[in-house]
């Protein structure tokens, strides 16, 4: 039974680490004094040392020191994979990788001073640390990697925050400069001392020979080899708990037949990371941002409610209850989800991409949609807020269309492209297409209601349908590679859209699409279209409220 929420673990984790930042960042600024002068860094050290080796300093500096450390335990413990973004895998390597590095100089700076009763000068901590190229080197290679586990634990905080992106060339700015004016500083500094402070020295040994008692230096080994084995035996047995045997095994099941087969504890996304399955996940896997989250489709019955961080999220998004954050939910049973903002690589298009690389031609149903005086409406917003609206709405076209049983080919602007029919008779992929400009048309008002405070104006659509033969191939250069379609049906579906932003409507469909579908449509206005390039005209139906469809359209499984 966990005693403390994740919520609760991961605020002690930052709090402790935020107190630890604060504290490097002020003992490398005293180093940076350097650039100055030995009087600078000595005074620095006096105010420092005033506060950091007070009681209440000292109590709250190892308090956090103490408090991280067991965190880091507990997050490794819990960690289900090895498998994670490389960024997360250094934190991780440079945060085990310090206790055995800085070891060396906190026995030389606090332990020793302790027993002897006398706190070394900067003069006598620089001699020291430049008492040999192994020192220097030792040290340097401690500042550089306490620095990056630093920097790299509050890039992972800070840059699904909204204040980010403004202040980002600041902080890269100011995290690339304080370990270089603290290198400069420690190397100007001690090339600044007298002849005789280079006199040879070592942690432990002769550092502070001439201001202090000696302590035995076999002591101060024994010391040291303490803390490399209470460090080792920590992190050791950390791994071994960790690798003992789980109870029980849940399968994971994904759109295009893959299956996750892990040990209970495992969240969606540290199972789709352990079966090599490509899953977004901007903030990290820490629950600040919806980017992983997942349609449950099978299985939601009896699974763990989110915890208050993962609410808080899709409270926010708007998330519907059959929506999860992959990094936060756990399933206790078998479950099979959809990654919403991940389907091209895991869904339909990856089987077909490789069935249809030379390409193929196939009879689909097409839908273009757009939305109607979005610049107008983006110009009075933040880049930020304009990006949230955006992928809200991408939410919304990736929901109706893979609801309906289609396929997004592709964003444009604030336009998608989206396939019907990849795997399913014509008749079907009709109907397919009118299910999802239904449910697009039902998606927009709820997103209008969602922001009705805040936008001047309510969002709009434009429809077009088409249906017919395309070819169906992987197309591109390099990177941009993809399956895509290409060919008369999909110029004829862009024209629609347009027909259906000049009318005034959310939907203009060709009446092959609806015939092929099986339906009727008395009752609405039908029009006979010209288009470019084609000598016949084009029976077109103009249907002002998309959503009615809804009505007479039959149930998609």
């Amino acid at each position: 039974m966990t005693i403390l929420s994740a919520s609760t673990r991961k605020k002690m984790h930052l709090i402790s680490g935020a107190v630890l930042g604060v504290f490097v960042l002020l003992h490398f600024s005293n180093h940076a004094l350097g650039l100055v002068s030995i009087d600078a860094m000595e005074t620095g050290r006096r105010i420092f040392t005033s506060v950091w080796q007070s009681i209440p300093g000292t109590a709250l500096l190892y308090g956090a020191l103490l408090l991280h450390f067991l965190m880091a335990l507990d997050s490794l413990y819990r960690r289900q994979t090895f498998r994670m973004p490389v960024g997360e895998a250094l934190k991780i390597i440079f945060g085990l990788s310090l206790p055995f590095l800085l070891v060396p100089h906190v026995v030389a700076a606090r332990v020793e001073p302790l027993l002897s009763g006398v706190y070394p000068d900067y003069p006598a901590i620089l001699r020291t640390l430049w008492s040999s190229s192994f020192n220097t080197s030792r040290q340097s290679l401690a500042l550089i990697v306490v620095w990056g586990h630093a920097c790299l634990g509050a890039w992972f905080w800070m840059r699904g925050r909204a204040w980010f992106p403004k202040y980002e060339t600041l902080l890269y700015t100011v995290a690339l400069l304080v370990p270089i004016f603290a290198l400069l500083g420690f190397v100007n500094g001690a090339r600044s001392l007298e002849r005789d402070y280079a006199e040879h020295g070592g942690y432990g040994d002769r550092a502070y020979s001439s201001q202090a008692p000696r302590v035995d230096p076999n002591l101060l080994d024994k010391i040291r080899l303490a803390f490399y084995g209470g460090f080792a035996s920590l992190i050791g047995g950390t791994l071994v708990l960790r690798a003992l045997p789980a109870r029980g095994r849940i399968r994971i099941r994904y759109p295009d037949g893959r299956v996750a087969a892990v040990s209970l504890g495992f969240s969606v996304l540290e199972a789709s990371r352990a079966a090599g399955i490509p899953h977004v996940s901007v903030c990290g896997g820490r629950g600040r941002c919806s980017t992983c989250r997942v349609r449950i489709t099978q299985g939601l019955e009896g699974q763990p409610p989110p915890e208050a961080a993962e609410l808080a999220t899709l409270t926010r998004i708007g998330a519907p209850e059959n929506v999860r954050l992959a990094c936060q939910f756990r399933p206790v049973h078998n479950v099979s989800v959809v990654p919403i903002l991940d389907t091209d690589s895991l869904g339909i298009k990856t089987q077909l991409a490789r069935q249809n690389a030379g390409g193929r031609e196939r009879r689909v149903a097409v839908l273009f949609c757009d939305l109607r005086d979005f610049t107008r409406i983006a110009e009075h917003r933040l880049p930020y807020d304009t990006v949230f609206l955006l992928n809200r709405y991408f939410e919304v076209v990736g929901e109706a269309v893979e609801g309906s049983g289609g396929v997004v080919d592709k964003f444009i602007g604030d336009g998608a492209l989206a396939i019907f029919g990849l795997k399913t008779p014509l008749p079907e992929a009709c109907r397919q297409a009118l299910s999802a400009a239904a449910r697009l048309s039902q998606g927009i008002r709820a997103l209008n209601q969602t922001f009705e405070g805040e936008l001047e104006q309510p969002l709009r659509l434009a429809i077009g349908l088409h249906a017919g033969p395309a070819i169906i191939g992987e197309m591109g250069y390099g990177q941009a590679t993809s399956l895509t379609v290409v060919g008369d049906t999909i110029n004829t579906a862009s024209r629609l859209e347009g027909l259906a932003k000049e009318h005034d409507v959310e939907l203009a469909v060709s009446a092959e699409l609806v015939e092929r579908a099986g339906l009727s449509f008395e009752g609405h206005r039908r029009l006979e279209i010209g288009l470019r390039g084609r000598k016949a005209t084009l029976e077109t139906w103009i249907i002002g409220d998309a959503a009615q469809l809804s009505l007479s359209l039959p149930m998609q499984g």
